[in-house]
């Protein structure tokens, strides 16, 4: 009989093979279901009682915070689905048990227009006042990243991950390779991004084409996200910001500031590669300037004479 680790570990191949779920997906599912298998003491599948599950779910709310424990159980679920498909249980636990519960909402942080400004401004100096051939193609390069961060809504994992074919200069739009190998085109509209692409590229473009990739680090090597975030850190030290600065940020900051634009929230969450409209939503609750924006020129009250 197959011990429950051997299930999963066939589980995992199913997924990797038949599903064919990206690495990060495989690698978060790996953790979660060895995870369980530690915190439920179960070697086996008929170990897995819902008295057993529900201690498991326990432990999970004590642990962590509400969003992790949702995708840990999200995770087990789909392990137990796999587990009815083939047959090796009847009907799973999980079923006669609540596994929904309230999630409190945590507003995405965004980066406030004016200090998007300062930022770029001080990275643009930073290329006036570069001393050396070398370090003027690293700003251009910086310069280049924190553009198409801010320009497209791209996330850090996408960026690092643009290939040189990826880019389209001629047609200004770049192609992204999101979540689950899902593809996406976003037209590059504006000048200055269009022009600092194409400045990086035609200074880099022999390392790129040996590279592979678009973004590319001192060592000629792939641009790692752990680098755009020690990237961003510097510049807001020489541009003296406080705030501290996440990647992700200009996501955040790239939507909210298109839907106070008033931009469908469907065009938004086809650019930013939402699988739900649900998922995008979220915005809606941070565009607080355009709600006061609206309530203090539109409302009828405004025009009521007392």
């Amino acid at each position: 009989m197959n011990t429950l680790e051997d299930i999963i570990n066939n589980y995992l191949d199913f997924c990797e093979f038949q599903k064919r779920l990206d690495a990060k997906t495989l690698k978060a599912y790996r953790i979660d279901l060895r995870q369980f298998c530690e915190m439920a003491c179960a070697k086996s599948i008929p170990q897995l009682t819902t008295d057993v599950l529900e201690n498991f779910i326990t432990k999970l709310h004590q642990t962590y915070k509400p969003r992790t424990a949702k995708r840990k159980i999200a995770a087990l679920k789909a392990f137990f689905h796999y587990l009815e498909y083939k047959g090796i249980m009847t009907s799973s636990p999980l079923n006669k048990i609540q596994t929904k519960f309230r999630e409190p909402i945590i507003l995405p942080k965004v980066i406030p227009l004016h200090i998007i400004e300062t930022f770029l401004s001080a990275m643009y100096q930073q290329r006036t006042l570069a001393k050396s051939p070398y370090q003027k193609r690293c700003v251009i390069r910086d310069i280049a990243v924190i553009e198409l961060l801010f320009a497209t809504g791209i996330r850090i994992s996408e960026l690092c991950s643009l290939k040189p074919a990826d880019i389209n200069l001629y047609d200004q739009d770049i192609l992204i390779r999101g979540k689950g190998s899902k593809e996406r085109k976003i037209q590059l509209g504006n000048d200055n991004v269009i022009s600092i692409l194409h400045e990086y590229q035609e200074e880099c473009r022999a390392d790129i084409e040996t590279c592979g990739y678009f973004f590319i680090n001192r060592l000629k090597q792939r641009l790692s996200e752990q680098s755009v975030r020690e990237m961003i850190n510097k510049y807001c030290t020489l541009a003296a910001i406080d705030l501290h600065i996440t990647p992700h940020m200009f996501r955040h900051s790239f939507a909210t500031c298109l839907l106070e634009a008033d931009v469908d929230i469907r065009y938004i969450q086809e650019m930013l590669g939402h699988s739900s409209i649900h998922i995008t939503e979220i915005y809606t609750h941070v565009a607080m300037s355009k709600q006061k924006d609206i309530l203090t020129t539109k409302h009828p009250r405004k025009n009521l004479s007392i």
